[in-house]
């Protein structure tokens, strides 16, 4: 690992702070700060924090002593001075004095001395920055030094490369008691560049900002070395028969792991899923089954991984049947396994806990990759960084040793400890969360309107539309993780491909919006065949081809779906010379109470919406001006001319899609949405 800093960018930094107001060491703070949070190998989501101490004034233009330490919430790859809030540093060095101190009295001591009360707390580890007299220190989780704490003799390999340049601090649960640790252990070796905790991460420090980084690179640098220079972890024999694709072993894996409460809706998860050169090798190990149970790299990531991952054996291809029955084993089995551990654990603290869920975060397997777990695309992803860097760190260690993690006992007091839990955030969930939904024609005004209200709504959205380009400009629209794919939805092959593409993403889909159409015309006696058969290929047989790979997804799954669609106010009430384009339209519409007749028993609603004069690719600006013109009115009485003289908007056709996502106990229906057009009402 080389050291980045950069005197010319350093110095462009501290000018653009001090513009601002902002003192030079402040300044290189941040820096440094950005430094080592871009580097995953060094901190990963929440891993990890800096300090300086320096002066400020309060509100009183006194001049005080202050540290300024990453504020919980601040990601160190983009830190801005408000993410290192200054606290009063004499109080909380007078703490130590004492001989315990609760989570809560900690918590509340360091917001109290903050300057700026409405600062982020700030970290729970700020107490050992503040124990120590350096005035700045560094803290990382870095792979390789872990690859090295995380043994049996861990203290003696890491002395064996670092000797006497730092010290070792035996592992204790961070907070009050571990900061107390580190300032004695640090004091009995007054000359050292930095501290290792055993089985946590590396601290160092520095009286300028420089000094401080570059230490931590040297002795990473070290670390990553001697870890590359060791044996190579042995695989497994290669099996007789290749895996399963990955599009799909994940919506059965997804359904399987869907948490299931009576008559509610099935509590689903999104899914990212990794096979990168690290993740294969690791999966594919002989030892698999021992080292992926071994426990966290650091005792940070059990939040966001759980201890130990959900272990399966390779699906093989043309053999899924019987593996959804091994997933469902392997699952009871894990959960089992967990509320055994946690009613152990609860009853050593006084029972005071309650339980988390006893669901795996990460799911690994041999020739598959590692499946990570999330309630969002965004969260599932943070989860699968961090187990990444849970895989390197245990094959790290595997190459020079055994790895072994902290005990149970102490996962236990981590994981449930609430100033943990706390950096999650936890929030009310919005309706659509964990739901994914596949919108076709998504780069219309009505597909983007709707994939746009889907995504408001909570669900992560894939946006399908004739051109790639398009499509990717979309999901850009749409924002988030929304992924954009290109497909002709009248090439059967191509649709299968764009749902394997989308179940590859996403683990699955649970909402498909089946709105890709195009309005041909033509007096129905004289059309040609060719135009009629055009159109039946996009309003009618494209709807079949995705209404059949949404049910193949959706059985896979085992959690029912919804399917929709843009029936048009044509299959009801047809226009004058729009005969090829009502008559798929009508046959789509009967498609759809196909589907729900057909597949109800299995919890796929089918449902569409009826939707007329809408700014939209279907009715053009062209057709709106003549069809005005035709009828001796302007465009805008046109446009409003139904029962409630508004116009329909891309956006209410959006809304109509949005409340069937969420209508859990309707199905079959059609939802006019035109304003008033008693001529297309439903008898």
């Amino acid at each position: 690992m080389d050291s980045l800093w950069s005197e010319r960018d350093a110095r462009a930094m501290v000018d653009a702070y001090g513009r601002q107001g902002h003192g030079e060491d402040l300044a290189l703070r941040v820096y440094t700060t950005r430094l080592l949070g871009g580097v995953p190998n060094l901190v990963v989501h929440g891993g990890g924090n800096t300090s300086l101490k320096t002066t400020a004034r309060d509100l009183l233009g006194d001049e005080v002593e202050v540290i300024c330490v990453k504020g919980s919430g601040w990601d160190m790859a983009t830190i801005e001075p408000a993410g290192l809030p200054a606290v009063r540093l004499s109080p909380l060095r007078a703490l130590r004095r004492l001989g315990a101190l609760s989570d809560e009295d900690m918590v509340n001591v360091q917001r109290s001395n903050l300057l700026d009360s409405q600062s982020p707390n700030p970290s729970v580890e700020t107490l050992l920055h503040a124990f120590l007299p350096h005035r700045y220190i560094d803290h990382t989780h870095t792979t390789a030094v872990l690859s090295l704490t995380n043994q049996p003799d861990g203290e003696a390999v890491c002395r064996s490369l670092y000797g006497d340049r730092v010290a070792y601090v035996p592992y204790v649960m961070p907070g009050f008691a571990l900061a107390k640790l580190a300032a004695e252990v640090y004091e009995a070796a007054p000359n050292v560049e930095g501290m290792v905790l055993l089985k946590h991460g590396l601290f160092t420090f520095g009286q300028t900002a420089r000094e401080a980084y570059e230490r931590m690179i040297d002795l990473v640098d070290l670390a990553e070395r001697h870890v590359a220079q060791s044996r190579v972890v042995a695989a497994s024999p290669s099996p007789a028969r290749p895996a399963a694709p990955v599009a799909a072993v994940a919506p059965l894996l997804r359904g399987v792991l869907a948490v299931r409460d009576g008559d509610a809706a099935p509590r689903r998860w999104v899914l990212e899923h990794r096979n990168g050169p690290a993740v294969m090798d690791f999966v594919n190990g002989a030892d698999l089954a021992r080292y992926a149970q071994a426990g966290v790299a650091t005792p940070d990531h059990v939040i966001r991984t759980k201890g130990k991952p959900l272990v399966l054996p390779m699906p093989e291809a043309g053999g899924l049947d019987g593996f959804r029955d091994v997933v469902r084993s392997e699952l009871t089995a894990y959960a089992d396994a967990y509320r055994r551990y946690f009613d152990t654990h609860n009853q050593r603290v006084g029972g005071v806990k309650t339980p988390l869920d006893p669901v795996p975060r990460v799911v690994v397997m041999p020739g598959i990759g590692m499946f990570a777990l999330g309630a969002s695309k965004a969260q599932a992803g943070v989860v699968a960084d961090v187990a990444e860097t849970w895989i390197e760190t245990v094959s790290g260690a595997e190459r020079i040793g055994r790895f072994e993690s902290i005990s149970e006992a102490d996962l236990f007091d981590m994981e449930y400890w609430s100033l943990e839990q706390a950096k999650l955030g936890k929030g009310a969930e919005r309706p659509l969360a964990r739901q994914v939904a596949l919108v076709t024609g998504g780069a219309g005004a009505i597909g983007l309107a709707t994939a746009r209200a889907m995504a408001a709504h909570g669900a992560d959205v894939a946006v399908v539309d004739l051109q790639p380009e398009a499509a990717l400009e979309a999901a850009k629209a749409v924002g988030g993780h929304a992924l954009g794919l290109g497909c002709d939805v009248t090439d059967p092959a191509a649709v299968r491909a764009a749902f394997e593409t989308v179940c590859a993403a996403f683990g699955g889909v649970d909402i498909v919006v089946s709105n890709a159409g195009a309005a041909w015309q033509g007096e129905i006696g004289e059309v040609e065949d060719s135009v009629l058969r055009q159109s039946f290929e996009l309003n009618f047989f494209a709807h079949q081809s995705v209404a059949q790979n949404a049910v193949r997804v959706f059985k896979a799954q085992g959690t029912g779906g919804a399917l929709l669609f843009n029936a048009s106010k044509q299959a009801i009430n047809p226009g004058d010379r729009f005969g090829p384009y009502g008559l798929p339209k009508a046959a789509t519409l009967l498609l759809c109470r196909q589907y729900a007749l057909e597949y109800g028993a299995l919890g796929i609603r089918a449902n569409a919406v009826n939707a007329d004069r809408i700014r939209s690719g279907l009715l053009t600006e062209s057709m709106i001006r003549s069809r005005a013109t035709a009828r001796g009115v302007s465009v805008g009485d046109y446009m409003a001319g139904n029962l409630l003289h508004q116009e329909v908007t891309a956006d209410d056709v959006a809304q109509a899609f949005v409340h069937h996502a969420l209508a859990q106990r309707t199905t079959a229906d059609v939802t006019t949405v035109d304003g008033g057009n008693i001529a297309a009402i439903l008898r």
